[in-house]
């Protein structure tokens, strides 16, 4: 695999002389000459509360594993935080719950019991789209779209996707979805992709495309904000009404729960993302030669997400190429934009509803049945790329940068929280160089091991 991606890096130097190298053309579709510098000041914007939650779940693993295991001041080791590639960490949630006793929102349990079906969660999902005033999906969508995995022997890549054939209105989704809460936001996340597509072709076909890469993640997750929010999975009958409501600790402690669920995969998720291409950026600008590429990915995970591997490394190992999106040459800072842009889009439109007013938080607006909201949206996606993206976002948010600060307005009631908790637990906020080695083969580690025992 580290001779077809060197392979493949060379032939794309060779083929793209309007490019200095794979990077400058992918950071093209962004139209910002300092977007680099951009996305790593929001990093600096962000790192503080990420650090924060990297605390909490250190102590919690700690705990669970002993310190043999997990250092009180160390980097996490990437294979207990439940996610093959430690980027997001909600499979770990059960036994770090910050209130076990409120009650869970997950609604899986309910989805099961009331009969939902792969084809009920998308049409679910419709009909938000189309309470906002926004488009349904055309017939051809139910009779295309691969909604659940096949039954008749087809080898099918599950990785759910969306699909626009440019050909009127065929748009589909391929998607093997299971019954829970985890498919039914990629399900609005996947329309939220198809809804892009139908908003703007009317635009001609080289603007049939999203304002920017991130742009195009965002839209279904700007909408899955409100779909989870414990109000909207009352209204639609997925979630009882707690006896427990009206008492204010109660509350308090369930919002802190809501909001902890939500952080492990949105919070946690972020310095993976930009990793991922800053690993790719520094291989096409030939900073990272093929002798380097496993080691430096593992520094770069240290550095950024604070964890380190199982067990020791070497150049003969090539972890990275475990991600679909590398071996895809699939860009991913899209990923990074788009979890930064959703909750700038999710407050502008929550201001439109009229759901922020009396200094209402922002981690409770939904915008179902809003129509304001779906106009203001609309109107965004109807321009696809025939503006600079600076412009579409200006539609909604009134400002024509990325900034992190409605996201870390919407999670503030948890980085107060995880804050005080680290503070009286004496958590070290950060984490201490990895013992961990990557060295060029494993015969050097072998030899490094028993030099290590010997002495």
């Amino acid at each position: 695999m580290v001779r077809i991606t060197t392979i493949f890096v060379f032939l794309f130097h060779s083929l793209s002389p309007d490019y200095a190298d794979n990077a400058a053309l992918w950071l093209g579709n962004y139209e910002t000459e300092d977007f680099r510098d951009q996305i790593s000041a929001l990093w600096v914007q962000l790192k503080p509360l990420y650090q924060q939650l990297h605390a909490y779940v250190r102590r919690h693993l700690r705990l669970k594993y002993g310190e043999e295991v997990v250092k009180a001041k160390g980097p996490i080791p990437a294979h207990l935080l439940g996610n093959m590639w430690a980027q997001t960490w909600g499979n770990i949630v059960d036994f770090m719950l910050p209130y076990p006793e409120r009650q869970s929102t997950d609604v899986t349990p309910n989805m099961i019991k009331q009969g939902y079906t792969p084809l009920k969660m998308f049409k679910l999902s419709e009909e938000f789209f189309v309470s906002l005033n926004l488009s349904a999906m055309p017939e051809s969508f139910w009779e295309k779209s691969i909604l659940e995995k096949p039954t008749d022997g087809r080898d099918m890549v599950c990785h759910a996707s969306a699909w626009d054939f440019c050909d009127s209105m065929d748009v589909r989704i391929k998607q093997c979805t299971v019954v829970n809460q985890k498919d039914l936001n990629t399900a609005h996340h996947e329309m939220g992709h198809v809804q892009y597509f139908l908003q703007y072709k009317h635009q001609p076909n080289i603007f049939q495309r999203g304002a920017n890469s991130g742009f195009h993640e965002a839209v279904g997750d700007v909408l899955a904000l409100s779909v989870s929010t414990p109000k909207h999975l009352r209204a639609i009958g997925l979630l009882e009404e707690s006896a427990s409501e009206a008492d204010k600790d109660a509350e308090r402690e369930a919002t802190i729960n809501y909001l902890f669920s939500i952080a492990l995969n949105k919070i946690a998720f972020l310095p993976f993302a930009y990793q991922m291409d800053l690993w790719r950026w520094d291989v096409f600008e030939g900073k990272t030669t093929p002798e380097n590429y496993n080691c430096h990915w593992w520094r770069l995970a240290e550095q950024f997400q604070g964890i380190e591997p199982p067990v020791d490394r070497s150049e003969e190992d090539f972890d990275v190429a475990s991600k679909y999106h590398i071996i895809a040459d699939v860009p991913y800072i899209r990923y990074f934009v788009s979890f930064v842009i959703q909750f700038q889009f999710h407050k502008g439109l929550c201001q439109a509803a009229g759901q922020l007013e009396n200094n209402a938080p922002l981690h409770e607006c939904d915008i179902y049945k809003s129509t304001k909201a779906g106009n203001l949206l609309g109107s965004m996606l109807q321009l696809g790329q025939s503006k600079p993206w600076p412009d579409a976002m200006e539609v909604i948010t009134g400002q024509r940068n990325m900034d992190a600060s409605a996201l870390r307005e919407y999670f503030a009631p948890l980085e107060d929280w995880l804050r005080a908790e680290n503070e009286r637990t004496g958590e070290f906020i950060g984490w201490e160089k990895s013992d961990k080695y990557c060295l060029q083969t494993r015969e050097e580690l072998g030899r490094l091991k028993v030099t290590t025992k010997q002495s």
